[in-house]
């Protein structure tokens, strides 16, 4: 077989698989990491309170950390079907931006020197693919039609 057929043959495969691929993936992370928070054994969650002591006083730390769970992992179950990207993506944006807080509220856990992020940090900064599978599920939605009348 020609490689130019080979390559079609892949680059139709990938094209098949990407969307349901991104979603599982998303799904995945953002109901694991959820569910460890739910469950009290998130590894995150000394950061996460870090962060909470920094700016939320109007509840208990350990009613957040579930609500904060329950929310990444509605988060998770809403990619995994199609028609919710309406509802996600904005709940993704929201989420993005209160985990991506401590690398400017407490850099001192996020950064170990001028770009290098400790580890903490660099869970954070992994959330870029994150973002990343996220729109290329939303770049395939159809635009919203005009309403007449």
């Amino acid at each position: 077989m020609p490689i130019y057929k080979i390559d079609e043959r892949v680059i139709h495969w990938f094209r098949r698989v990407a969307d349901p691929l991104a979603r599982l993936g998303l799904f995945i992370v953002y109901f694991w990491f959820g569910a460890l928070k739910v469950f009290g054994a998130s590894p995150a969650t000394p950061l996460v309170q870090s962060l909470f002591e920094h700016t939320i006083s109007f509840m208990q730390f350990e009613t957040f950390i579930v609500l904060f769970g329950l929310f990444e992992m509605l988060i998770g179950v809403l990619f995994i079907f199609k028609g919710y990207e309406r509802i996600v993506m904005p709940l993704l944006l929201l989420h993005m931006i209160t985990t991506a807080m401590p690398l400017f509220v407490i850099p001192e856990a996020t950064w170990s020197g001028f770009l290098v992020p400790t580890l903490e940090g660099q869970y954070i900064v992994k959330n870029i693919m994150l973002i990343a599978a996220a729109t290329g599920i939303a770049a395939h939605l159809h635009p919203l039609h005009k309403r007449e009348g």
